[in-house]
């Protein structure tokens, strides 16, 4: 990798912490629109391209950001502006960061091959491979499982970017670098797994890898449920009477689990213990209290009246069939069922899989993200009391984390986006990874983005989600959060602690995709169907199965 007259395109004109001023070589000094670095063809002052910025011995890799000025119909001449992102040392090895600067005049040349392959030259053993260089498509790029996962990540990008088609790539690939990883997916759409027209199950992922769940089916019932859980369930908050209803709920719910606890053979409980308790009983001990009358019913009681609201609330649901899966469970009514539960959905059931995908795309929409968070802390909380977490640790995917882990605070979720903000916080202490995807960042939790320690941002136009991304990155590479209005679909910027440099990449194409494509609307209204089964439309919505 020695410095090459014929790799030289400019010089360096300003030097300031986090950004180069170079210009381009002029005609006069033997500028050429196009150079052969290696087997590579490259064009000088191409954005998003990665220059060597040399000086005595030492060298500096940079991207190029931003070109201006030149001749008309050249580049020649041409003023650009670099970020470094990382220093060479003698032996070639490169580390991120710049400890020693260039000085004004230093040469900047196409970056080789060879010095790019440098940058994932510790990252390539772990054979995880999501993607490659748009501008140097024969070198690919390789990240760090575990610090990706561990530190948690977020795939951030608008409707069509590639949301879906780069969590299924890089599950796919992650398999094969990992294949005894641990992954459950909150499949909110039904992408992941899903039933083509003939009945048949199709999956994005290997089958002998994968076990699709229906959440309705896995059933993971209201006694599972954190207290705060219950009370998003159960209270409107913004009931005038909703903090009488709060304390007599926690009241009834304690009793009923210690006296389950007891049947355990168990000393003591906590309210969040999961345990079963019957919430028949809860609902009947609410209706008491809201009738009670003293003196043969001529006063009324210190409660009467107090629980109207809410016993209208949880007696529609008890009499809805939607809510039957979580209030009504058939085979989750014993305490005794919960290893079980457990073991199916980290994939130990039958038979043993490496990623769960667990669908909700059927449950109700009101309490969809309430189930998103259960299912959420209770693989927190599988590991939490798990002794050998180091060597079982879990992902967690949530997909369209937006709709159950918001941003704003005092919303009908509020236990729900708790319980997930402490995922965020304390899950790489326990072996829980999270990686939220989300199309509106500037709608999700803060506290849950700022402990992502990876982002993989696709394409984002929206100016208030731009601004939100550019928060949350580093501070020196903020500046490259710019390019995103201009990325293709499926290609990501990736920023943080998984790449050795951010970096510019294009996804690869997931084989199989998810089942996410948009409807081909000019395709299906030139080959339209004659007719359509209504009836069996209708059997569907009926029956709230698709």
């Amino acid at each position: 990798m020695e410095a090459s007259e014929n790799s030289l395109i400019g010089r360096i004109t300003e030097v300031r912490v986090g950004r180069f001023a170079a210009r381009l070589l002029s005609e006069a000094e033997g500028f050429r629109s196009e150079i052969s670095v290696g087997e590579e063809t490259q064009r000088p002052g191409q954005i998003g391209a990665y220059v060597s910025v040399r000086h005595g011995a030492f060298r500096i890799l940079a991207l190029v950001r931003e070109v201006s000025g030149g001749a008309a119909g050249s580049a020649a001449g041409s003023s650009m502006q670099l970020v470094p992102l990382g220093e060479f040392n003698d032996k070639g090895a490169f580390s991120r960061g710049v400890r020693r600067y260039p000085v004004p005049g230093a040469e900047v040349h196409a970056a080789s091959p060879q010095e790019i392959n440098a940058v994932f030259a510790r990252t390539r053993n772990l054979r995880f491979n999501p993607g490659y260089l748009p501008n140097h498509p024969a070198t690919g790029v390789y990240l760090d499982p575990s610090a990706l996962c561990a530190r948690h990540f977020a795939i951030l990008g608008q409707s069509g970017a590639g949301k879906s088609w780069t969590v299924a790539s890089l599950i796919q690939r992650l398999l094969v670098s990992s294949p005894k990883a641990h992954i459950i997916v909150l499949d909110l759409h039904g992408e992941y797994c899903w039933r083509g027209a003939e009945g048949a199950l199709h999956s994005a992922f290997p089958p002998e890898a994968t076990r699709a769940m229906d959440a309705r089916e896995l059933e993971i019932p209201y006694w599972l449920m954190s207290f705060a859980e219950l009370v998003d369930l159960l209270i409107e908050r913004d009931d005038p009477a909703a903090s009488i209803q709060t304390a007599f709920l926690r009241e009834a719910v304690f009793e009923l689990k210690r006296r389950s606890a007891r049947e355990l053979g168990l000393a003591g409980v906590s309210i969040d213990a999961p345990v079963y308790f019957s919430l028949q009983e809860v609902y009947e001990r609410f209706k008491e209290a809201n009738e009670h009358r003293t003196d043969f019913g001529k006063t009324k009681g210190p409660l009467f009246g107090q629980f109207d609201e809410f016993l209208l609330k949880l007696g529609s649901r008890l009499h809805d069939v939607r809510y039957d899966f979580l209030l009504k469970p058939s085979r989750r009514n014993r305490s005794e069922t919960l290893p079980g539960l457990l073991r199916d959905f980290v994939g130990l059931g039958e038979p043993h899989c490496q990623v769960s995908v667990i669908d909700l795309s059927p449950v109700p929409f009101d309490v969809r993200p309430t189930v998103s968070a259960q299912i959420g802390r209770l693989a927190f909380e599988f590991n939490y009391w798990n002794p050998d977490r180091r060597e079982f640790p879990i992902l967690l995917v949530c997909e369209e984390a937006h709709a159950y882990i918001p941003r704003e605070r005092a919303t009908p979720y509020e236990g729900t986006r708790k319980s997930m903000e402490r995922i965020a916080r304390e899950g790489r202490k326990y072996g829980v990874g999270l990686a939220v995807v989300s199309q509106r960042p500037h709608e999700l939790s803060e506290t849950v983005l700022s402990q992502c320690g990876s982002y993989l941002c696709l394409r984002i136009s929206n100016p208030d989600d731009q601004a939100y991304v550019r928060k949350l990155v580093p501070e020196g590479e903020a500046d490259l959060v710019d390019v995103l209005t201009v990325l293709g679909r499926g290609e990501a910027l990736i920023l943080g602690e998984a790449t050795p440099l951010p970096v510019r990449c294009q996804i690869f194409r997931p084989d199989p995709p998810p089942n996410s494509n948009d409807v081909d609307f000019h395709k299906a209204w030139t080959t339209d169907a004659d007719d359509l089964d209504i009836e069996a439309i209708v059997r569907c919505w009926w029956s709230q199965g698709r």
